[in-house]
């Protein structure tokens, strides 16, 4: 027989992988009561956790185990599984499909049914299944901000050398984030030779560019003086504008500039007359100032 013969047969007998097919979700926390902040966690965050609860029917299959939410995990991991029980999952992951949502659900469930303390394997597309929507006890997210990632380890795992090396290689990696009280999901944070302030809208993209748009109009878009209106961008269904502030000036100053933006804003949202040709024209103005995060 041809080799050509003996492959097609190969192949003919295999058995069939049935192709996974991914689906976009624009608003992968649509439904959720903070899906404001799970966006900023996301994409603004770089060091901070949550608890999370687990659904009733997973608390039945899986006990009442205990399960965090983290901005990110070593080198990234979708989840891991604690030796004690517990288990992490990282919203900001190298792998992930069209649906955030059902990514994280599905990293949750195969952490709980890994071996406590085992390695922890997660599909790059986990098809169609549950979201967090379904896995969780939906409720405001409890969000405590860490200065490095010392809350990864287990009490004295820093005793080891390489894990110490390891985890200041990524705290050095961190950059100064301040969650405010203000807004929520409005974040500060400071880079090299200036800071920002970043917030998530809650509202629909077209309401929110609106009410942009208006305050653009007006002159008031700013945080007052020596701030600059950086842009826009969009996040899982969500605008998120951006702010440039002076480097020295400490995030605690920018508490009442943001809650009166936050009163102008809520103004605009509110009005409900059609734009004039001043703020169509700072609504192009906006639409072409859009910023690539990453």
């Amino acid at each position: 027989m041809s080799k050509r013969r003996k492959s097609q047969r190969a192949a003919d007998t295999a058995p069939r992988k049935d192709k996974v097919r991914d689906v976009f979700v624009p608003r992968p926390f649509e439904g959720l009561a903070d899906e404001s902040e799970w966006i900023a966690l996301r994409e603004l965050v770089p060091a901070a956790s949550a608890p999370l609860r687990l659904a009733p029917a997973l608390v039945e299959e899986f006990g009442d185990r205990s399960a965090t939410l983290a901005t990110v995990l070593p080198m990234a991991a979708p989840a891991i599984s604690k030796a004690d029980g517990r288990v992490l999952i990282g919203l900001q992951r190298h792998q992930q499909s069209g649906d955030v949502s059902r990514d994280l659900a599905e990293a949750l469930l195969c952490a709980l049914r890994a071996e406590p303390g085992g390695q922890v394997s997660v599909p790059p597309l986990p098809g169609p299944g549950p979201r967090l929507q379904d896995v969780l006890v939906d409720g405001p997210l409890e969000i405590s901000m860490h200065d490095g990632f010392e809350f990864w380890l287990d009490p004295g795992a820093t005793d080891d050398p390489s894990v110490q090396a390891s985890l200041e290689r990524a705290n050095a990696a961190i950059y100064p984030t301040v969650r405010m009280t203000a807004a929520k999901a409005a974040y500060w944070c400071r880079v090299p030779e200036k800071a920002h302030v970043r917030w998530v809208l809650p509202d629909d993209e077209d309401a929110a560019l609106d009410a942009l748009a208006r305050l653009g109009a007006a002159g008031t878009l700013t945080l007052g003086e020596q701030t600059k209106f950086a842009g826009m961008f969009r996040a899982h269904g969500r605008l998120v504008p951006v702010w440039d502030l002076p480097e020295e000036t400490p995030a605690a100053d920018w508490e009442d500039p943001v809650a009166q933006f936050a009163k102008r804003y809520a103004e605009a949202l509110a009005t409900t007359e059609p734009l004039d040709a001043a703020g169509r024209r700072a609504r192009q103005g906006l639409l072409g100032r859009q910023l690539t995060l990453r």
